[in-house]
């Protein structure tokens, strides 16, 4: 059996933009589901970095001896309200409450915040997990932006609509996929992990 990838993930959005990135490295890349792990994982990390190792390791325990399991933990670090939602954005508000009252929340927090203090920045590490590196292999990728005062854009999720980067003058989910895999958080992070990966197999 050829070795897999194996993302713990079961955001097809998410994984869109991981195959688009990790298609080269030439081994097929399944979810979570696809390879047909269903398990439950309790992510008590104080960091992404720790929530992601923690996950990668869980699957990596329910998967085949020769996959390779990636997981991400990532987030909206605002610096205005001292790094929230941070470690918790996708369970912010409840994990049930939709984005966007969570994006209006936190539009309604920043009122009357003038734009040099609305900086913020999305945050992505992964963590991979595979029988060449035993303590696992962790990488963090970053985009910095700022919050703006709507939601613009259907082309993204989460907090997207209310990211807003100053080079393109929008919201992360008014940008085309390409562009915004060339710039992402999650896309700097998967290209890093495709580095050191490539450099070990």
């Amino acid at each position: 059996m050829s070795r897999r990838i194996i993302f713990a993930t079961g955001n097809e959005g998410k994984m869109r933009e991981i195959r688009m990135i990790l298609g080269d490295l030439d081994l097929q890349v399944l979810s979570m589901k696809e390879a047909g792990i269903d398990i439950d994982i309790v992510e008590d990390g104080t960091t992404f970095e720790e929530n992601a190792l923690i996950k990668a390791r869980a699957v990596a325990a329910c998967a085949g001896r020769d996959d390779i399991v990636l997981a991400d933990d990532s987030g909206l670090e605002i610096d205005y309200l001292n790094g929230e939602p941070g470690i918790y954005s996708a369970r912010y508000m409840g994990e049930d409450t939709s984005y966007r009252i969570k994006n209006a929340n936190l539009i309604g927090r920043l009122e009357g915040v003038p734009k040099e203090k609305r900086t913020a920045r999305f945050v992505c590490a992964i963590a991979a997990v595979l029988p060449e590196a035993a303590e696992g292999i962790v990488v963090r990728g970053v985009i910095e932006g700022y919050i703006g005062w709507e939601e613009k854009g259907t082309n993204g999720f989460g907090y997207d609509p209310i990211f807003y980067v100053d080079e393109y003058g929008c919201s992360t989910a008014e940008l085309d996929s390409e562009t915004k895999n060339s710039i992402s958080h999650r896309g700097n992070a998967l290209r890093l992990m495709k580095e050191r990966l490539a450099g070990i197999l």
